[in-house]
């Protein structure tokens, strides 16, 4: 005998909030791995001028806000990765994967398209079920 189940429609309620919530935490999670990646680049070609080029005190004069604003960003980051991380309900290593991604070049650029794609599947795949009640 299978038991069916009865979707109430304070349960399709609760399902199509959750499908909200995801889908935004989704975008917001995109939007700053991309910020962030990008960055953390410009980041890294201000420490290659500034130690390994010697770049003269007139150039760094202009890029010495990179620093400062990597690390608001990355901050805003890590806020958009534990959103998402808790409204996904993934596991802790991929929270550890996603708040590294901020730090290491192009690891954040690889690592969103990767959380995008599982992350609309799980998406969708909750939002196409039916209601067993109707």
């Amino acid at each position: 005998m299978t038991e069916q189940t009865t979707s109430t429609p304070a349960d399709r309620a609760a399902r199509e909030r959750w499908v909200r919530k995801a889908r935004g935490g989704v975008t917001r999670y995109r939007v700053m791995a991309w910020v962030t990646g990008t960055l953390l680049l410009v980041l890294c070609v201000e420490m290659l001028l500034k130690y390994a080029l010697d770049a003269p005190d007139g150039v760094m004069r202009w890029l010495e806000w990179i620093p400062f604003a990597h690390g608001w960003v990355y901050v805003v980051y890590l806020v958009t990765v534990f959103d998402l991380w808790a409204t996904m309900r993934w596991r802790l290593g991929r929270l550890v994967t996603m708040a590294l991604a901020g730090v290491v070049p192009v690891m954040s650029f690889v690592l969103e398209r990767r959380v995008h794609v599982q992350a609309q599947a799980r998406v969708a795949a909750l939002a196409a079920e039916p209601d067993a009640a109707g």
